[in-house]
């Protein structure tokens, strides 16, 4: 990741949900990069530099969007994991899950998640939720200049996916 523009990690296994929650994004205006992993471990790997990261300095994402219903560790154990850590206890973590399973959210609160997003079942609402999790960002991270003219059109999801791999 990079070391000096604040970044976004996206923790999604499905992929139309992925296009639509970078599409989102990008509509939003958020010009920061998004990084994507697709499971719990590989989320763990990114964030605590194991695995094939082991020994290089982890540069933490300034925000985690993370669903729950991940392959391999879920996201609740990824949240409690973040926050039983020194290193990524602060990280601010948005759930955005499609569960409607109200221990989830209580429990995801209870360990530290900042907010809980259900997504949405259908597409114009889960765009309309991933738009104001967009302003969010904003409040928390005003745009800046250099961003305006960013081309979007270009960068894809496995783009993202490899920065992951080969910048962490």
């Amino acid at each position: 990741m990079d070391r000096m523009e604040p970044t976004i990690l996206l923790v999604e296994d499905d992929p139309d949900d992925e296009a639509l929650i970078l599409r989102e994004l990008r509509r939003s205006n958020v010009a920061n990069p998004v990084f994507v992993v697709r499971d719990g471990a590989e989320a763990l790997e990114l964030l605590h530099a194991t695995g094939g990261d082991a020994g290089k300095d982890t540069v933490l994402p300034q925000l985690v969007l993370l669903d729950l219903e991940l392959p391999k560790i879920d996201g609740l154990e990824v949240l409690r994991r973040l926050r039983a850590d020194p290193r990524t206890s602060t990280v601010p973590v948005v759930i955005l899950t499609s569960s409607d399973d109200e221990h989830d959210r209580i429990q995801g609160l209870a360990l530290g998640a900042h907010h809980y997003v259900r997504k949405p079942l259908g597409f114009i609402a889960l765009a309309a939720a991933v738009r104001h999790l967009g302003l969010y960002w904003h409040v928390l991270n005003p745009p800046r200049r250099q961003h305006a003219d960013f081309d979007y059109s270009s960068s894809s999801s496995s783009e993202s996916r490899s920065a992951a791999s080969t910048s962490t």
